[in-house]
């Protein structure tokens, strides 16, 4: 423990003077600052690749349980779904590894990319802004990022010095699960130049609303097509299949149920040139896995002693009649303790600053069956990376980093799928930015040695992987710019691709790695449109990657233990798509101000031998708003196509058309006081996101009107 907080200690040890408010350029407030998408930092409209920043009043209308959900509306992302409390980010159709999720820089380190009901141990209701990364900035943070980094920023640990006493708060409530939640934090300088920042978060929710069965109808016809088969003397009785049909969940989603809570802590020194912070944050959550990984899905899921007796009562009336005595809940629990630190020394010379970043977390994650402990996974890892920014000569800056990772991974119970494993990571790199008249240039190298070992059985795999990224973006005018990004990257397999062998309830699979794989290649080329004018603005990007060697779990055909055996196995494959997104001002009617604003998305993804599975579909995001002083109103329409280019055993999706409200009311007082009132799926429609594996057991949920007060001092 010692060597590791050494570890950890070291890169900010090296920047420990501090500098005062110099860490985020002041913008306008139309312009939105990027922390992670370029190591030298820029605003948003300075990308090459697509890059997309939730923060402000579109973050705290999007704001969601988990990071998944939060940001599923943000051009090229979809989410995992897995009921209320899991959901992961998506981008582009890639997800698990493959998509890095990070707090301020370091990853979550957690079990989240090992199992899509595996939550991420991030809470975003304290999150500052959230960015979704592409491109050659994905090299800062790790070769396995391939599909996209997802930054979670927060003020943990602070980097100003406040004006006396800052903070905020927000209590929330919705109505499709009976929510609550209170948000709530505080800076203050308690001494010269030492800032202390404190933060809390608590959520609970019920099981919640659907439209209809919980089942759907592709996939209760194919059931009794199923049943047909087997029963050669099937009575078509529309009677008793109204009956069997009662006999599913109607109304409201079994295990759908929630809670967490947060605590963190942070203390900067803040001096004339630099800074060193560090904060402490303990994550409890505690929430119901829908479908029960295979078993019944009775009750609510809370413990007796901690579910209310009037929500108790209601549940067992709304679930009466499709219960099985030996079906039982089952649940998740989640901890996680981190500690972060963040430093910045502000230099003259050749070098215009160091910063570092560094953090250590101890994760457990118990599925729980009623109130047996099941399957217990553990991960304890640290991560940490040192920079150091050139001074801009001739129009050239560069940074360069040294990034180290290491991992104790482990599984104890009747779904340990995967052995005890150590992964650990050693990187360099380098980003380069030239600027020539009217042309930027970018590029970007990594090189990373990934050693993955099975603790076991001592087997043991080394990769040594090489990438490089290029870019260049011209302004053809001062409102048009066109830029063009190709890149090609190497990724190791992870510990679960190489040594898996168990059943995994969560994907209702036998799960086989392989240990020969070999590291994944993937080449790509993305191209990108901005047109920005006074009123209006449009982006475009167009991408293409080519992967040798993609590693994904194809079907054999045996089974084992009852579920259907599965391998990892490499194949070449390819994802192709783009995303459209633009907004323009209308008008003004009297003092009323009118926009109107959409997205457009679409990926297509396929090996040599079929499609690959939980694609979203093409997906579309149109919507207006009408501002009047203080108060603004906001409606769209949010649909999804049908799916039906399908993975082996897969079933098709239907398209749906959500209609979603927004009231926001800033009240002119000096707390900075908003009152938000939103109602999402306001015509009460069955939705299915494609991508999730429980899309045909978990719907999305039904109407919901969601209520917040917030205020800032």
């Amino acid at each position: 423990m010692k060597r590791k907080f050494l570890t950890l200690a070291l890169p900010c040890l090296l920047v420990s003077s501090a500098f005062s408010q110099t860490a985020f350029a002041q913008v306008a407030d139309d312009e939105i600052i990027v922390t992670g998408a370029r190591i030298l930092e820029g605003s948003i409209d300075d990308a090459i690749t697509g890059v997309s920043v939730l923060k402000g009043d579109d973050l705290s209308d999007r704001l969601a349980a988990n990071i998944g959900e939060t940001l599923k509306a943000e051009p090229g992302v979809s989410s995992t779904f897995f009921g209320a409390g899991a959901s992961r980010p998506i981008i582009r159709g890639q997800g698990g590894d493959r998509v890095r999720v990070l707090t301020n820089g370091i990853g979550s380190i957690d079990a989240s990319s090992a199992s899509p009901d595996h939550a991420v141990a991030a809470e975003p209701a304290q999150a500052d802004q959230i960015e979704v990364l592409r491109g050659a900035s994905l090299l800062r943070f790790g070769s396995s990022g391939s599909g996209g980094v997802v930054n979670i920023i927060d003020g943990r640990i602070p980097q100003n010095i406040p004006d006396g006493v800052e903070g905020a708060f927000r209590l929330g409530a919705s109505s499709v699960d009976l929510g609550r939640e209170v948000a709530a934090s505080i800076d203050t300088e308690i001494a010269n130049n030492l800032v202390l920042h404190l933060d809390g978060t608590w959520r609970d929710a019920d099981n919640y609303k659907i439209p209809g069965f919980a089942e759907s109808e592709i996939f209760h016809e194919a059931e009794e097509e199923g049943h047909e088969d087997e029963d050669e003397h099937h009575d078509d009785d529309h009677d008793e299949e109204d009956e069997e049909r009662l006999g599913e969940a109607f109304g409201r989603l079994d295990n759908s149920w929630s809670r967490s809570n947060s605590l963190s802590a942070g203390l900067s020194y803040i001096g004339a040139d630099g800074y060193i912070g560090v904060a402490v944050n303990g994550l409890n959550s505690r929430y119901g896995v829908p479908g029960g990984h295979g078993h019944g899905e009775e009750g609510h899921g809370h413990d007796e002693e901690e579910h209310d007796e009037d929500h108790h009562e209601e549940d067992e009336h709304e679930e009466e009649g499709h219960s099985d005595e030996e079906d039982v809940p089952i649940s998740i629990r989640l901890k996680q303790v981190r500690v972060d630190m963040n430093g910045t020394k502000e230099l003259d010379g050749f070098l215009e600053r160091i910063q570092a970043f560094a953090g250590y977390a101890d994760y457990e994650h118990t599925e729980l069956e009623g109130a047996e402990t099941g399957t217990v996974f553990a991960n304890k890892g640290w991560e940490s990376r040192i920079e150091a920014i050139q001074t801009q000569r001739n129009d050239w800056r560069a940074a360069y980093g040294v990034q180290l990772r290491e991992r104790k991974f482990s599984a104890i119970g009747e779904e340990a799928f995967v052995p005890p494993t150590t992964t650990r990571q050693y990187a360099g790199y380098m980003f380069h930015e030239k600027e020539l008249g009217t042309v930027h240039l970018e590029g970007a190298a990594r090189y990373e040695i990934t050693n993955q070992t099975n603790d076991s059985s001592s087997q043991d795999r080394e990769f040594n992987l090489f990438s490089l990224s290029g870019g260049a973006d011209i302004h053809l005018t001062d409102k048009i710019r066109f830029g063009a990004t190709v890149f090609r990257t190497e990724r190791a397999p992870t510990s679960e691709e190489l040594y898996s062998n168990g059943p995994h309830l969560a994907t209702e699979a036998f799960e086989l790695g392989d240990p020969n794989l070999s590291k994944e290649i993937a080449k790509g080329v993305e191209l990108s449109y901005r047109h920005r004018g006074k009123d209006h603005y449009v982006t475009g990007n167009l991408f293409y990657t080519e992967y040798d060697d993609f590693i994904f779990e194809n079907r054999t055909g045996a089974f084992e233990d009852g579920l259907d055996v599965f391998q990892f196995v490499g194949d070449d494959a390819t994802f192709k798509g783009f995303e459209i997104q633009g907004k323009t001002k209308i008008g003004n009617i009297n003092d009323i101000s009118l926009s109107l604003d959409g997205i457009v998305e679409y990926v297509r993804a396929k090996t040599d031998t079929g499609n690959l599975p939980r694609i979203p579909p093409l997906s579309v995001l149109v919507g207006g708003e009408a501002q009047w002083n203080n108060l603004k109103l906001r409606a769209e329409y949010d649909y999804a196509d049908s799916q039906d280019r399908l993975g082996d055993e897969e079933l098709p999706t239907d398209s749906y058309g959500l209609v979603n409200l927004f009231l926001t009311w800033k009240l002119p007082v000096e707390q900075d006081l908003t009152f938000r009132l939103s109602a999402f799926n306001i015509g009460d429609e069955e939705a299915r996101q494609h991508a999730s594996y429980l899309k045909d057991i978990v719907p999305l949920p039904g109407r919901n009107i969601r209520f917040s007060l917030g205020a800032k001092f």
